[in-house]
């Protein structure tokens, strides 16, 4: 038991994402979940101009203000995404306390 215990409180340190399987994108989709990911796409596409670029070439302010830019586009994709985080201690937590209780 205390084993079991110390493995459940050991992984959960681990944080793991589920997310839930879409099959196929059907045309009833509502209009904002499409702009949502055209607009997340555009974002990476950003992100990965500002990554390719030669930062040698650039002056101080020039390199602040692609990290601020960064910045803002990666807490822009936070907010866009809709994954749910749990570690895996909480999975096996909740898996255990439904065993027991079924």
């Amino acid at each position: 038991m205390v084993c079991m215990f110390s493995a459940v409180l050991l992984l959960t340190f681990f944080p793991t994402q589920s997310k839930a399987a879409t099959m196929a994108e059907t045309s009833t989709l509502p209009a904002a979940k499409t702009s949502s990911a055209e607009k997340s796409a555009a974002l990476v596409t950003r992100l990965n101009e500002i990554k390719a670029i030669d930062k040698s070439s650039l002056n101080g302010t020039e390199r602040k203000q692609l990290r601020k830019e960064s910045r803002s586009i990666k807490r822009e994709l936070k907010q866009i995404s809709n994954g749910v985080y749990l570690s895996t201690g909480a999975v096996i937590l909740l898996v255990v306390l439904l065993i027991i209780l079924l």
